[in-house]
């Protein structure tokens, strides 16, 4: 398989996992927990947060259900572990999926329903066609310590996005660089351009490949991708950091999410 080929084929995987029943076309919601039981929108039982653990209060004519191979009904009160606990517990109600997320400290529970209009709505995702001088060698130079940098969010308030170096290019023979975070093995930026918030989203995603023993690595930004509040306004989404909207139209990549 050459490269547009490969490309083909993660472009083809990125539009069924958008529109996949639990997907992030299927978010409705991201209700963030207080420490007093309170009703959420749209669902049965009372919801609070304590001692890193979303609670619930439930009783049998709710329908709540642990997810999981040892899952069963949610009745009394009940805990759940979120997404960043070693073994995260998700619940559900019918369809509708419900998972506890933690981020800096706070508990959420986000509903993800197949019924979502935006996910009966999708139509694909726009790209450009794939193009091969878009990928680019590239050099990844990292810190002498990881640097924490509050950045702005998707959801309107500010939160530390940890960078772990930066990374020099080329593009059109002119250089430019980037600030990414580490993935993993592999390294993850967030960005944006000349087409941002014109023929594109407002801001993208890339990820490269683990840089060797020198910090070479391959930047192909055929691969730049939609955030996933793109595809739903409850998504918590960073900015691009300081330094990070390159001057250049990077007509290359997903554009827009398309609706019928």
């Amino acid at each position: 398989m050459n490269a547009a080929e490969e490309w083909k084929h993660w472009q083809d995987s990125r539009a069924a996992s958008a529109s996949a029943p639990h997907g992030p076309l299927a978010l409705t919601g991201t209700h963030w927990l207080e420490p007093e039981p309170a009703v959420l929108p749209g669902l049965p039982g009372l919801w609070w947060a304590s001692d890193g653990l979303v609670r619930v209060r439930a009783t049998a004519a709710d329908g709540l259900r642990v997810e999981g191979a040892d899952g069963g009904p949610l009745v009394g009160d009940g805990v759940l572990r979120p997404d960043t606990a070693s073994a995260p517990q998700l619940a559900a109600l019918g369809e509708v999926l419900l998972v506890p997320i933690e981020r800096e400290g706070e508990l959420a529970l986000r509903v993800f329903d197949p019924a979502a209009p935006a996910r009966e709505a999708f139509a694909g995702i726009a790209v450009y066609p794939y193009a091969p001088e878009w990928a680019v060698n590239a050099v990844f130079t990292p810190f002498e310590r990881a640097q924490d940098l509050l950045v702005p969010n998707a959801d309107g308030k500010d939160r530390p996005l940890t960078l772990a170096g930066e990374l020099a290019f080329s593009l059109a023979g002119q250089p430019h660089t980037l600030t990414v975070s580490n993935s993993g093995e592999r390294l993850s930026g967030v960005i944006a351009d000349a087409t941002s918030g014109r023929e594109t989203y407002r801001f993208r995603f890339v990820t490269l490949p683990a840089p060797d023993a020198e910090g070479r690595t391959v930047l192909d930004l055929n691969r730049a991708y939609l955030p996933p509040c793109a595809f739903a306004d409850h998504f918590v989404c960073p900015f691009p950091p300081p330094g990070n909207r390159l001057t250049v139209a990077v007509e290359a990549g997903e554009k827009q999410v398309l609706s019928r």
